[in-house]
């Protein structure tokens, strides 16, 4: 069976294109889209990845990001941060609370492949 990968993100575009993307390249995409119930999502599933919108209804995916590093069961999964803004000052955030790479929105479908390959590791 191959890898999971829970992708939390509200934009149906975004969501459909990195669904297709990896379950071509043979993970397991469950996909969640507001940020007051992320991590219940991610408890349940106990995925392999984590691709995190920083924007989200609900909570920021900072806050999230911060209650994964400190769980017990998902503290040391990847995270790889989405987001549209860009600034350096959300990049140094990001990697403050533990993110494992941090991805700026447009991103190609190549880049976002060879960074899930590289985070999820052999």
């Amino acid at each position: 069976m191959g890898k999971t990968v829970v992708l939390v993100e509200d934009e149906p575009n975004i969501i459909e294109a990195i669904s297709f993307i990896l379950s071509r390249d043979g993970w397991g995409v469950h996909t969640h889209s507001n940020g007051d119930t992320a991590l219940a999502a991610l408890e349940s599933k106990a995925p392999d990845l984590i691709v995190l919108d920083v924007m989200l209804p609900g909570r920021s995916g900072f806050d999230i990001l911060r209650d994964i590093r400190s769980h017990a069961t998902l503290g040391t999964t990847p995270v790889m941060m989405l987001t549209a803004r860009g600034q350096t000052k959300d990049r140094e955030r990001a990697m403050e609370l533990g993110a494992s790479r941090f991805m700026t929105k447009p991103f190609s479908n190549a880049d976002v492949l060879a960074a899930v390959r590289e985070l999820a590791g052999p």
